[in-house]
């Protein structure tokens, strides 16, 4: 079936019956497609920065204006990176090539060039219980003779962007950290691998992170000179996210439903998260005509790839007021992998895995989508609030939140696999942050064997599973208007039944409160 234009939507979807009926998977592969002919024509990538998220959203706010909504495009300055290329090697004593991905990483947001010379350790703890500060302050690079060299420093204390500034602006031509090496090894492996470490914002010199290990092994090497090359984009840019919400009901009791927009720059995002703002948009377009009891705010963030930026901007960007007039947050992202899962976000814990509850509500939501699966006798998976994801900056200021996941570079479990098929073993998405993540993954770079095996057990279009999409596309409209109606099982503010007259409109207050601050790597 073809999309309806909005002006062709039905005022009558009122109910959840006529919208998951008119929300239909082809709908919403039209918005997907649209997506993925949008990266094509800009260097394969809708990137956050790009003018492929450009044009992306002109695309969804351009539908949105036309459906009806009030349409806002909420600009931010982001830091922008993309990696090309690197290398690593020692140059003497003991010349030596390292491998990416096994000896060292590459920090994001490194600086690009040339960085070889002697290496220098500064302020280094390498015995226990190594309560390291190393390059935390510019008193550490004090009488040492660092211009022109490479600064040998370790984790801990402070963020990895204040170490690497610091021995910039001491005359560094490149910089390593080190991980800190504290605890044990058995019990705290985390501080003992090698790690992928991200910067923050752009710094001027190249940077790579290395195993606590290899560190100390670099540290006590006499005559140590070392080289690192990178090939990187590192810099300050514009981006937006879009926001459209319904001109009808009560706005001191919003419901905010979310999808980051942008793609990582080495793809189209097909699936992360084509899949999450197409259904969204399907949905908001078949609801235009809908008078819900309580405003709906659709969102489609931007820069969420990049450190989930949009969000958090947009939820800093409110008033305390503000705040406590959104009911709630659903969170789409990722909804469609191939290798799917049906993940519901836990927000009762009653996994007792990982980060916890959500806020006081959040299992109301979870209870939702969980009765919407049931109702199609489809099993589920709790999926933890891991924080990495939009819903983070609402959980933050105590919003109750919820929404969907299909999985991303996870493995699937022989257990999941006989609920829901597919692939024991390998990734929910092969292709999570690659080029593949396309409607061509195969020629896009995907392993063929393992997307004939895939494709043997699903039903697949391009890097998603058109079963997983489809469902959960319901599953979007199904929560979006049940809460569009009445949030009093979430925050007890009382609603009314889709479709049927107007119920009590007395609002309660909602322990909503400021809580915010960003959380860096150390």
């Amino acid at each position: 079936m073809a999309l309806a234009s909005p002006a062709s939507a039905s005022p009558n979807n009122n109910t959840v019956k006529k919208l998951t009926k008119a929300v239909t998977v082809e709908g919403v592969f039209k918005h997907l497609d649209k997506f993925q002919a949008i990266a094509k024509a800009n260097n394969g990538t809708r990137a956050s920065g790009t003018p492929g998220y450009d044009a992306s959203a002109d695309y969804v706010a351009g539908l949105l204006k036309k459906a009806g909504y009030q349409v806002s495009r909420q600009q931010f300055d982001f830091a922008y990176y993309e990696d090309f290329g690197s290398s690593f090697a020692q140059v003497a004593p003991n010349p030596t090539t390292y491998v990416n991905g096994v000896d060292y990483e590459l920090m994001s947001y490194s600086g690009s060039g040339v960085a070889e010379g002697q290496v220098v350790p500064v302020d280094l703890a390498l015995t226990p219980p190594r309560d390291s500060s190393s390059g935390c302050e510019a008193s550490d690079f004090a009488g040492v003779d660092i211009a022109g060299k490479i600064a040998l420093m370790q984790r801990g204390t402070c963020a990895f962007g204040d170490k690497a500034a610091n021995a910039e602006a001491a005359g560094a031509a490149g910089a390593i950290i080190m991980n800190q090496g504290n605890g044990t090894p058995e019990a705290n492996s985390d501080r003992y691998d090698l790690y992928a470490g991200t910067l923050g914002e752009p710094v001027g010199i190249p940077t790579v992170a290395v195993s606590y290990g290899t560190g100390a092994q670099l540290a006590a090497t006499a005559g140590l000179v070392l080289r690192i090359e990178a090939d990187t984009t590192s810099e300050i840019r514009s981006t937006e996210n879009v926001i459209a919400q319904t001109r009808q009901g009560r706005t001191d009791n919003v419901v905010m439903a979310g999808a980051h927009l942008d793609s990582v720059p080495e793809g189209a995002g097909y699936n992360d998260n084509g899949t999450g703002s197409a259904a969204l948009l399907e949905v908001a377009l078949q609801m235009a005509k809908v008078k819900p009891n309580n405003a709906v705010r659709f969102a489609w963030w931007g820069a969420e790839e990049s450190g989930l930026i949009g969000s958090q901007y947009y939820v800093d960007s409110l008033t305390e007021k503000q705040v406590d007039d959104i009911a709630l947050y659903l969170n789409f992202d990722m909804i469609g992998s191939p290798n799917y899962v049906f993940g519901v976000y836990d927000g009762d814990d009653s996994a007792q895995e990982g980060s916890g509850p959500g806020p006081q509500g959040s299992a109301q939501i979870e209870k939702v989508f969980e009765e919407f699966f049931a109702s199609r006798k489809l099993p589920t998976v709790p999926a933890d609030f891991s924080g990495r994801s939009d819903y983070g900056a609402f959980i933050d200021v105590d919003i109750p939140a919820g929404g969907l996941f299909t999985g991303a570079e996870g493995l699937k479990t022989a257990e999941e696999a006989a609920l829901f098929g597919g692939l024991a073993g390998e990734a929910y998405d092969p292709c999570y942050h690659h080029a593949c993540d396309s409607l061509t993954p195969v020629a896009d770079g995907a392993d063929a064997a393992l997307y004939r095996a895939l494709g043997k057990k699903y039903k697949l279009k391009g890097n998603v599973n058109v079963f997983a999409l489809d469902v959960n596309a319901d599953a979007v409209a199904t929560a979006v208007l049940t809460f569009a109606y009445d949030t009093s099982a979430v925050n007890g503010v009382p609603g009314k039944t889709p479709g049927k007259g107007k119920g009590k409109d007395k609002h309660k207050g909602k322990p909503h409160g400021h809580k915010h601050g960003h959380k860096h790597c150390r």
